[in-house]
């Protein structure tokens, strides 16, 4: 191609008639074409937009026409960066800019007269990536970045209002660079994470762009700093820490981690603006109420690295009571072990995060359950809690149902007792007002906490309960203070989940019946 035709390509206003709403999108390239962006911007902040998606091979800018285009090194990195920006809308110099893929497979330029700058660009870019040197012109609110900075970020959680897993934050902070290490924990009373990307630039992309941004609309706000530390080690790979350039790694006494897939068919935020004006969050794609309380469809492929199938997408929003009523206290449990689930068993599971009123094991469906918890509140944080545990052998889910009550059958009709009303049971742990048990709320651990033990019932006694429950004791004590209440550590967050459900309300003689909880401690 010689440069007049080259030029001509370009100037014959090709990619202007796809605005004009007469022809469908180009099909995905590498080549972007960017629109509207101011005409004093500079070819550096053009490629920075490409930066946190992957390397950027070439530019051309058309400053004439506020045009530009930017070629990735590959489709799927052009592919990330439209799925990114389409619906949270970039800026260059606070003007929204438009990206959408060019009809060019490459761009040409090399005849091109004026391409020097955008080379000097390009070079001084790659240079920063591979070296660590100042980037002229990026956008940064802390100036440039620095020789030696960490790439190890520091990640609070404010307004933890749905969980937020590890494989939530992989996904997000992924779309700026390889992420080598996360480590995730609970300090002050906030859920924190340690990040390492392969990178101290993509750590500075990363808390450029996302810090102060929300993960689900209105809430989970993450805050971003640098870490101190300029590498993570991790030990486990579970769902608390994960070393993502070692999959040989233990688990840990952590539950395994969900499988990859199934994390992202599961809690993978679509990132997608909010409801309302100004503030884009990184809304759920399931059975979240929006702040606004507007329905908010998965777009598909908005997943990034982890940009699953539309059919998968379309797949997930087909998930019966995903369009979960917001303030509703009935949750939809799914995935259940039908053989050795029972109402009993999920009515003492989930009276661990509130009461519970009602329990339904679907009559034709076996593995789904509706549970009617006290209040909305309680609903919420069984969800948060539970969803994503093993209970018998299989990944538990909770979701918010579109049920607002759980329905007690008619007189005569079949049931096989699959139907049971608690809302009158002596077991509710909160229906006292300010009861302390508001304060022991905890996420379940391999750690059980024991109480209401009389005098007469030894250690041994209780380790062969909890032996003969099929449970591997690890470890045991008294607290020294109060003999009435014990510390249990098992094998495993199941086999605790379990015990829980087996022997909570236990009858060990002289009027007490054995209490127990997840503990926070371990021993």
């Amino acid at each position: 191609m010689n440069s007049s035709t080259s030029a001509g390509v370009y100037a014959n206003g090709n990619d202007n008639k796809k605005f004009k709403g007469d022809r469908p999108p180009c099909s995905p390239s590498r080549v972007l074409h960017l629109r509207k962006i101011p005409c004093d911007v500079t070819e550096a902040e053009v490629i920075s937009l490409g930066l946190p998606f992957g390397k950027v091979t070439n530019l051309l800018m058309l400053k004439g026409k506020s045009q530009a285009f930017l070629e990735m090194a590959s489709e799927e990195a052009a592919v990330t960066m439209v799925n990114y920006y389409t619906p949270v809308t970039p800026h260059l110099r606070s003007q929204p800019v438009y990206i959408q893929y060019s009809n060019h497979r490459e761009l040409k330029t090399d005849n091109l007269p004026n391409q020097a700058r955008a080379q000097a660009a390009l070079q001084a870019v790659s240079a920063v990536q591979s070296g660590n040197l100042a980037l002229p012109g990026a956008p940064s609110s802390e100036g440039t970045v620095l020789p030696g900075q960490s790439p190890v970020l520091r990640i609070i959680i404010e307004n933890l209002f749905y969980p937020v897993t590890l494989e939530v934050l992989h996904q997000i902070f992924s779309k700026f660079g390889t992420v080598l290490k996360i480590i995730t924990f609970t300090k002050n009373n906030q859920f924190q994470a340690l990040l390492q990307f392969a990178d101290p630039v993509n750590a500075h992309y990363a808390k450029v762009a996302l810090d102060g941004q929300n993960i689900y609309n209105a809430c989970c706000t993450l805050r971003i700093d640098f870490s101190k530390l300029t590498s993570l080690n991790v030990k486990y790979n579970n769902d608390k820490s994960r070393d993502f350039t070692r999959l040989d790694l233990p688990t840990g006494d952590g539950q395994p981690s969900l499988e990859p897939p199934m994390a992202a068919a599961f809690g993978a935020p679509g990132i997608i603006s909010s409801p309302y004006a100004g503030a884009a969050g990184f809304a759920p794609a399931i059975g979240f109420p929006q702040a606004a309380g507007l329905s908010v469809p998965a777009v598909p492929g908005a997943l990034g690295p982890l940009t699953l199938t539309s059919s998968a997408v379309a797949g997930r929003m087909a998930i019966p009571g995903a369009s979960g009523i917001p303030g509703n206290s009935v949750l939809l449990v799914t995935n259940l072990n039908p053989d050795l689930i029972t109402p009993h068993g999920l009515f003492i599971l989930f009276g661990v995060y509130g009461d519970v009123h009602r329990v339904k094991i679907m009559f034709n469906k076996k593995e789904n359950a509706l549970v009617q918890m006290a209040d909305a509140n309680q609903a919420q944080l069984a969800m948060n809690h539970l969803s994503g545990q093993r209970l018998y052998g299989k990944v538990l889910r909770a979701t918010l149902s579109k049920h607002q009550a759980v329905q007690l059958p008619r007189e005569g009709q079949e049931d096989q007792g699959l139907t049971k009303d608690f809302s009158n049971s002596p077991l509710h742990r909160f229906k006292k007002p300010g009861s302390k048990n508001f304060q022991n709320i905890f996420p379940p651990s391999a750690t059980l906490h024991l109480s209401n033990i009389p005098p007469s019932v030894t250690m041994d006694d209780l380790k062969n309960l909890f032996t003969e429950a099929g449970c591997s004791v690890k470890a045991f004590k008294f607290f020294q203070k109060d003999r009435k209440m014990a510390l249990i550590q098992l094998g495993s967050v199941e086999e605790a989940i379990q015990a829980l459900i087996e022997l909570h309300n236990h009858d060990l003689g002289e009027n007490h019946h054995l209490r127990v909880s997840f503990s926070k401690s371990t021993i």
